[in-house]
């Protein structure tokens, strides 16, 4: 793979296994051979580490504040997938001075290490954080269970990706359900609500089952895909990886991890300029 690929994970509630999905879809394609890097997005109750069974001495905030490079908070985590652990209570992208904002820049730019993914782990919900990395990714893969108000809050992250910022690239990870069939219907339902009211085609990539596996592993501060790498969730994982796989970066979109700096701060700019 010569392009770095760079998937945002979102969800639109909390508790739809947004973190899960994001740390085992990580350490499954590190273990298909790619070269993986984690950012734990979520600026207000980063947890992805712990889902990965890792401490981190440093954060992202140590970066923006200049106390310490990229290189020097970055941790190793299963299967070798590179973690950028996330950082609480920084807020809006939007406030950070000139200076923080090189000082990011220059941090990215130094890291040297060829890199196949970037997966960035996202706060749940649509807040103004949430929009300036999602935009920064070339794909949004939206998680969501088969329950009203998970459907409900999905839709509203589609709505205002879709009509607030034209974004496109949107698909969808139906998460904790009985089979693929239901994972598929689940999709259909919900695309066929963005056909009609947004005009906007999702793009379906795989559905992780219901299994209890996940839940053992959690608890054990696991990824599944190492805790039990014969499960079905396990299972899942690896196909959902392949899927990915074979989603191609746009031509105009390809780069290294400035690409994913450089839309993030022309997100930030024209936030700021309104």
């Amino acid at each position: 793979m010569s392009d770095l690929k760079i998937l945002g994970i979102a969800s639109g509630k909390g508790g739809v296994g947004k973190t899960t999905i994001s740390t085992n879809l990580a350490v499954a394609l590190a273990q298909a051979g790619h070269q993986v890097m984690l950012f734990d997005g979520d600026l207000g109750m980063a947890n992805a580490q712990l889902a990965l069974g890792i401490q981190a001495d440093y954060n992202f905030s140590h970066v923006i504040n200049g106390e310490k490079t990229l290189k020097e908070i970055i941790v190793r985590g299963p299967a070798g997938v590179y973690v950028v652990p996330g950082a609480s209570g920084i807020g809006h992208m939007a406030n950070l001075s000139t200076a923080e904002l090189q000082g990011v820049i220059q941090s990215f730019s130094e890291f040297d290490q060829p890199l196949d993914y970037l997966i960035v782990d996202v706060a749940a919900g649509i807040s103004p954080a949430v929009t300036t990395f999602l935009k920064a990714c070339h794909q949004t893969l939206v998680v969501v269970r088969d329950e009203p108000s998970s459907i409900a809050d999905a839709y509203g992250i589609i709505k205002v990706l879709a009509t607030e910022h034209n974004y496109r690239h949107i698909g969808l990870i139906p998460n904790g359900v009985p089979d693929q069939r239901s994972g598929q219907l689940l999709f259909q339902r919900l695309n066929a609500v963005c056909v009609k009211f947004l005009g906007l085609d999702l793009e379906y990539t795989y559905s992780v089952e219901s299994d209890e596996t996940v839940l053992e592993a959690a608890r054990k501060y696991q990824p599944v895909m190492t805790y039990s790498p014969g499960s079905m969730a396990s299972r899942d994982f690896r196909k959902l990886a392949k899927e990915l796989d074979l989603i191609p970066v746009p031509e105009h979109d390809a780069g290294g991890l400035q690409f994913f700096v450089e839309r993030m701060l022309k997100t930030e700019a024209e936030a700021k300029n309104g």
